[in-house]
């Protein structure tokens, strides 16, 4: 298990996945998620890790229900560790 600090390559990449998809810029989703756009970019990029109380408020400006961020990011995170993995 990560340590708390360690990058959260999975999920910085699903919320900036999401966010392309639904063509929104990092500040439009800071706007729709009440957070600074800063902080996004830092969480995409793997700088820091949200709290649960953030992931919770970008799912909801990304209109998506949470257990579909959470899975998306499960599935990157996986791809991530396991190269072998994003061959299935």
């Amino acid at each position: 298990m990560p340590r708390r600090e360690d990058p959260q390559f999975g999920l910085g990449h699903a919320i900036r996945k999401l966010r392309e998809e639904r063509e929104l810029t990092q500040e439009s989703l800071a706007h729709r998620s009440d957070l600074h756009p800063t902080w996004i970019s830092h969480i995409e990029s793997g700088r820091i890790n949200p709290t649960w109380g953030n992931v919770r408020r970008m799912a909801r400006g990304l209109e998506v229900p949470l257990c579909t961020l959470a899975a998306l990011a499960e599935e990157l995170q996986r791809k991530h560790d396991d190269p072998e993995c994003a061959k299935n």
